[in-house]
């Protein structure tokens, strides 16, 4: 059965009389049956249609239908065709085609954009109801290294700076392959609009074996490059947190494959518009994570290794329960296939600027927790409290940028193209992102200054953490509305701009975080540094985006021509 979407011109009139409305969708289904209909795209005003239509929950008229294929590989079985008029406004068309010996049933389906006619405060509430499974999935992650934070704090300052350092090679390092993600999101969504399953397999199949590789990869380069890295990393003044880093990331390393073939996973189920299989899943895993860090760390005494082996069984669990839930889709997400060389390039040509992007961030946090390494035990033991707190609250703002991914494209490129539509929801998406970025100031920043016993009982570290409080707010407010402008640019292909730009803030943010060092400014110094670099993202991004040349005002689409001859 094969599904297909019409989107029908505003202007056709609609009578207020059920005969007139059916001689004019007579009219119009000859004419699309002469155009081949699965080809056609225009655009309704359902608000136009007669109320007495809409009084009721469906409704199906059976419309008289001459065989215009002119396809002599078509052949019309039916001389009808039916259009049924739900109350929502969808209007479904109905035929039944023959193609040789096999028969299949056609549903064309047209349907208003539905986000973007609504007022802008009822496309806030229907974007918060989009974005609140995405929140889960991107919280998970945090929370789980949130709670080796807090469980390892109250054992051992030692441990707890260890895993500065440790979470640097665990956490950090593992999203410069997002590229993984982003791929298998497109090149899904992609196979899934032809109603191909066998290549959505297939694609699966090759992402699932890069994952693998990937993973494996990163298994054995933690296993004999670990030591040196954090040896190299920490610096001669604190080689005495590298024994318990090394543990925690020699155990960590153990799940890399699990981890990256999770992610996979993952990315094909949200392709599919199931987030709530991906959501269980993490659910499970922190809650495995949790008790496992209260068993193995307070109750028997393991300290930064029942963290680490926690963790890392967790996240084992949590990719076993993606691939299921892959599987209960019908698609083998135990299937392997290794990619040709074409579709190695077709894979690099959409996620280099991702990865690109993701490099910039990872490197710039990694300079964060190198400058504060080198100011001693009790400094980075409360940067990686202030650092962990700050991810856990960042993520919140993530799903606005997935939002602005799912519904920019069709206001920017689609056939219902509408760029005044595209400027109202991304007005609607930066007042999210502004509120819920001062709602995350204000809680985020409580909880170290009000409650930092949850993490730490010694009073040095508590000191250091409460210096950057003030930094620390200002980087976390304008971070929602950072990921809105970002998405908004995913959305509309601008990918040369966005690689770039985040390539001169870390640039930027660099030369920002050496001045503080060598000037001696401290913790606080490298979190104002953050500061500039979170400001700095925002500011480029809704400068580009206000642009007379920008996406939201350009009437030139060969960016999007450019873009797709690049996929093919």
């Amino acid at each position: 059965m094969q599904f297909k979407t019409l989107i029908l011109p505003s202007s056709i009139p609609l009578s207020n009389s059920n005969s007139r409305v059916l001689s004019k969708s007579s009219t119009l289904f000859n004419q699309l049956n002469r155009r081949h209909i699965s080809a056609f795209q225009a655009r309704i005003d359902v608000s136009r249609l007669p109320s007495k239509l809409l009084s009721f929950k469906s409704k199906r008229y059976r419309v008289p239908l001459r065989n215009n294929c002119g396809s002599p590989s078509h052949e019309l079985v039916s001389d009808n065709r039916e259009i049924a008029i739900e109350s929502d406004g969808t209007v479904e068309l109905i035929s039944l085609i023959k193609e040789g010996a096999h028969e299949e049933e056609e549903i064309l389906e047209v349907k208003p954009n539905e986000l973007a006619n609504k007022s802008i405060w009822n496309q806030v509430k229907e974007i918060m109801m989009f974005t609140g499974p995405a929140t889960g999935l991107w919280m998970c992650g945090p929370l789980m290294s949130l709670i080796d934070t807090a469980v390892v704090g109250q054992g051992s300052s030692i441990e707890l700076a260890a895993l500065g350092p440790a979470t640097v090679l665990c956490d950090y390092i593992s999203y410069m392959f997002m590229f993984l993600s982003i791929a298998t999101s497109n090149l899904v969504a992609t196979s899934l609009a032809r109603q191909d399953k066998n290549e959505v397999q297939h694609q699966i199949s090759i992402l699932l074996f890069l994952a693998l590789a990937c993973g494996f990869f990163m298994l054995l380069f933690t296993k004999f490059f670990g030591p040196w890295m954090l040896t190299a990393f920490t610096g001669p003044k604190n080689l005495d947190i590298v024994p318990a880093a090394n543990t925690y990331v020699q155990i960590r390393g153990l799940a890399w494959p699990a981890v990256l073939v999770g992610w996979v996973a993952q990315s094909a189920s949200l392709g599919m518009k199931d987030p709530w299989g991906p959501l269980k899943a993490l659910a499970v895993a922190s809650a495995i994570n949790g008790i496992g860090d209260v068993v193995l760390c307070s109750l028997l005494g393991y300290g930064i290794a029942g963290a680490a082996w926690a963790t890392m069984v967790s996240q084992v669990v949590a990719g076993y329960m993606m691939i299921e839930a892959l599987n209960k889709k019908g698609y083998n997400g135990y299937a392997f296939s290794v990619p040709s060389s074409n579709e190695l390039l077709t894979i690099f040509g959409l996620a280099a600027p991702v990865f690109l992007t993701m490099t910039a961030k990872v490197a710039f946090y990694t300079l964060i927790i190198y400058f504060a390494t080198s100011m001693g035990t009790h400094t980075v033991a409360a940067h990686q409290v202030m650092l962990q707190t700050y991810s856990m609250s960042t993520v919140w703002g993530e799903p606005l940028s997935q939002t602005a991914q799912s519904f920019m494209p069709e206001l920017l490129y689609g056939a219902n193209r509408s760029l005044e539509k595209a400027r109202m929801l991304l007005k609607s998406l930066v007042m999210i992102g502004a509120t819920l970025g001062l709602a995350l100031g204000i809680i985020g920043t409580s909880v170290p200054w009000l409650f930092p016993y949850i993490f730490t009982p010694d009073q040095k570290v508590i000191q250091e953490m409460h210096k950057v409080l003030i930094p620390y707010f200002l980087a976390l407010v304008v971070t929602p509305s950072t990921h809105s402008l970002e998405g908004t640019l995913l959305a509309g292909r601008d990918l040369k701009f966005i690689s770039l730009s985040m390539s001169g803030c870390f640039a930027f943010g660099a030369l920002v975080l050496m001045f503080v060092s060598s000037r001696g400014y401290g913790l606080a110094g490298c979190w104002f540094a953050l500061v500039g670099f979170q400001w700095a993202r925002f500011s480029l991004s809704l400068t580009r985006l206000l642009s007379p040349d920008g996406i939201l005002y350009s009437e030139d689409l060969s960016r999007d021509k450019n873009e797709k001859l690049r996929a093919v």
